[in-house]
Order: C-alpha cells, then sequence, then structure tokens
C-alpha cells in the first residue's frame, strides 16, 4: 500500500512539474508574437524563434534518459527545472533578436523534462498500467494550453516582459514542490555500466526509427502547430492575441489532457490500433485544413458568378479540435509501443523517439515560416502535415497492417 502511495504521489508531482516546464517551453508561442512586431521579423525568423527552445529540449532528451536510467528520475527532473529559472528570468533584459535566440536555448532544457518522467513514472506501475500512466504523466502536454491562457492575460497586464518573471517564478516554486512529493526506488535504476553509445545503439533498430517517424507527426505537429495556432488566428482571421490564444488552447488542451485516455485505450485495444485509427483521423482532418481561403469566379449562362471557399474559423477550430484529441492518443500509443517492447531500457528508447518528436517540433515551425514566406498561402503548414502523415500510413500499413515486414527485426525477449 505503501509504494502504491508513493507511485501515484510521483505521478501526480510529475506530471505537474511535466505540466509547467511544457508552458516554459511553448513560452515565444506568445511572446514571440509582440516581438516579431518589436524586432520586425519576418515569418521564417518567427518561426526559429519559436522553435529554437524546442531544439535543446529535443537534442537534450536522448542524454537525459540516460542519465534517468542509471541515476534515477527524481534527481535528474529537479536538475532540469532549477536549470532553466536564469535563463526564463533573464529573457526580460532580451533587446536584440539574436539574444532571445540564445536565451531560448537554456530554457528549451525544459523540453528534455519529459525522456526523464517518462521512465520516472512507468517503472512505478506494472506493466498493465504503464500505457495509464505514461498516459497521465504525457497529459503535461498540455502546458501548452496553460501557457495559452495565462501569458496573454500576463502582456495585458503588464506587457511581454511580465511572462519571464512570472515563469520564472512558478518554475522555482514547482521545483521545490516536485522535491518533496516525490520518492526513488534503487530497484528502478539499470544495473548495467552500459555506455551512452551502447544505449544509443538502439537507433540501428528499425522499430525504434519507425515509431520516431509516428512520434514526429503526434509530438512534433502537436507542438509545431501549439507555437503556430496563435498567430495563425490573428493573421488568417483577425483576432485579437487574447482570442487568438484562447481559440488556439482548443488545439492544444485536448492535446494534452485526454493523452491519459490514450494511455488506458493503448492498455486496452493495443498501440497498433489506436496509433492506426489516430494516423487516418489526422489524414482527413489535415486534407480539409490544407485548402486555403480560395476566390473564383465561373461564366454561366447568366454571366459571371463568383464563388468563396474556406473555413470558417468555427470549422477551423472543430477540426483542429478534432486533430487535438487524435493526437492525444497518439503519443500515448506510440509511447504503449515502447513499454511493451523495450521495457529493460525504456529510458534509452523514450530518448531516442522524443528526440525525433522534439526534432519535428522544432524543424517544422521554421519550415511553416519559409513556406509562407515563399508561397504566401497559410494553410502551407497542413499542406506540408499531410504530406507526412501519408509517409506514417504507408509505413504503418506494409509493415504492420499488411504484414509485409520490409524491416524485419528479431522480437526482443522482455525482461
Amino acid at each position: 500500500m505503501e509504494d502504491k502511495n508513493k507511485a501515484y504521489s510521483v505521478l501526480i508531482a510529475s506530471t505537474a512539474s511535466f505540466t509547467v516546464c511544457f508552458a516554459v517551453w511553448m513560452m515565444f508561442a506568445v511572446i514571440g508574437i509582440p516581438l516579431k512586431k518589436q524586432l520586425g521579423l519576418n515569418e521564417t525568423e518567427f518561426g526559429l524563434l519559436t522553435a529554437i527552445p524546442v531544439l535543446t529540449g529535443s537534442l537534450v532528451r536522448v542524454p537525459l534518459g540516460f542519465l534517468t536510467d542509471k541515476f534515477g528520475g527524481r534527481i535528474v527532473l529537479f536538475g532540469c527545472m532549477l536549470a532553466t529559472i536564469l535563463p526564463i528570468w533573464c529573457i526580460q533584459y532580451a533587446t536584440a533578436y539574436w539574444h532571445f535566440l540564445v536565451l531560448g536555448l537554456f530554457v528549451g532544457v525544459a523540453g528534455g523534462s519529459f525522456s526523464v518522467g517518462t521512465p520516472y513514472v512507468a517503472r512505478w506501475f506494472p506493466k498493465n498500467k504503464q500505457g495509464m500512466a505514461m498516459g497521465v504523466f504525457g497529459a503535461g502536454n498540455s502546458g501548452a494550453a496553460v501557457n495559452k491562457f495565462i501569458a496573454p492575460t500576463l502582456i495585458a497586464a503588464g506587457g511581454w516582459v511580465l511572462v519571464p518573471k512570472v515563469y520564472a517564478i512558478g518554475m522555482t516554486v514547482m521545483a521545490v514542490i516536485f522535491w518533496f512529493s516525490s520518492f526513488q526506488k534503487k530497484e528502478h535504476l539499470v544495473q548495467n555500466s552500459a555506455s551512452l553509445r551502447e544505449q544509443l545503439a538502439v537507433m540501428k533498430d528499425p522499430r525504434v526509427l519507425k515509431y520516431c517517424q509516428y512520434y514526429s507527426i503526434v509530438f512534433g505537429g502537436y507542438v509545431a502547430l501549439s507555437l503556430w495556432m496563435t498567430k495563425y488566428y490573428v493573421n488568417e482571421y483577425g483576432f485579437t492575441l487574447q482570442s487568438a490564444a484562447l481559440l488556439a488552447a482548443c488545439f492544444s488542451l485536448p492535446g494534452g489532457v485526454l493523452r491519459a485516455i490514450g494511455g488506458w485505450m493503448s492498455d486496452k485495444w493495443g498501440a497498433h490500433s489506436v496509433t492506426w485509427w489516430v494516423m487516418w483521423v489526422t489524414w482527413i482532418c489535415l486534407f480539409i485544413l490544407s485548402y486555403p481561403q480560395t476566390d473564383f469566379t465561373i461564366v454561366t449562362v447568366n454571366g459571371p458568378k463568383s464563388f468563396h471557399i474556406g473555413l470558417t474559423p468555427v470549422t477551423f477550430t472543430i477540426l483542429m479540435f478534432i486533430m487535438g484529441m487524435a493526437w492525444a492518443f497518439g503519443k500515448a500509443s506510440v509511447f504503449k509501443y515502447i513499454s511493451n517492447e523495450y521495457s529493460h531500457n525504456i529510458g534509452a528508447v523514450s530518448g531516442v523517439v522524443g528526440l525525433a518528436g522534439g526534432l519535428g517540433g522544432f524543424v517544422l515551425p521554421i519550415l511553416f515560416g519559409v513556406l509562407v514566406d515563399l508561397t504566401g498561402v497559410r494553410s502551407s503548414c497542413f499542406m506540408l502535415m499531410y504530406g507526412v502523415t501519408w509517409v506514417s500510413l504507408i509505413l504503418m500499413y506494409f509493415t504492420e497492417v499488411k504484414g509485409q515486414h520490409f524491416l524485419e527485426v528479431k522480437p526482443k525477449q522482455a525482461t
């Protein structure tokens, strides 16, 4: 009973900490909008500004996963949180574009908390409940929505400089709460002398690369669109910053909090079934979202007649909400694959897969900006995501559905 209580205490404390870390990680999604105007940035530069913390958060995931296996999640997650406090606080004093980029790199360490918390939480629960546990922890992705609720209010109250002040204080308080609410068991440490290079050998496993592809959509796409949607609503539909952030949260919030349900679904129906349907729902939504606002005129027997085709804000938000739900389920189901097949080194594998998802979240916003600068079509971001989803559907069909395993590997024995 004592271990069970500790397990749930660890789950709650870790989820709350990850929520705060994720809100900090997504900070530039909102404060980047006034900064874009202040610094005179183009779309590509804005994309880089919002994505730069994601780069660091992605690159540190593999070493942090390794450190979690070796030293335990409690001390590693606590260290991650402490490491970001000073850079967050210093953002308020930045004046040049490069200042924000450099500080964003250090703030991005907060994003690495995912590859720490996932194995840390999973090891406190039996195998048949690990999907649920990782899903609950992963619901901390809702920090993206929390950021969209809090940051616009702070900007309205005292300008964008108030956001890093409040976030630095919040991170400090959360780090203290986490330390006194979490525990560590020696049995959860991986008792081997494997080097980081040996841990990274999992990247040679084709199944790991396949899961990286899936996760680059359901998590990388989630991060990228969470960073991009507030500005999209402002520019495409003319909403104020506060209204745009609120509507963007209709995508970010279900994409985070419903991850726990995705964990339960994966435990019940299996990782493959959930992921397969997630990809199809994503494909349909992105197909519709990709169509740009269009005006055209045709010649009829009664003379020229003009038409307009485009998504209204309501229809657009409903589609984003549905896709956010699907991606919440998909983020959990991908990690159910990992907990099933790599229980002996879940930290290293989750770090690699998390790295792939995070890099997707870094690259995609930059590509979104490049596409808008080149084409002038805002919905081009959805066109790009539509193509990426096609790749995953084809890969999943041939390796899992049809059973023609182009990625032939012998299954590992669980330990």
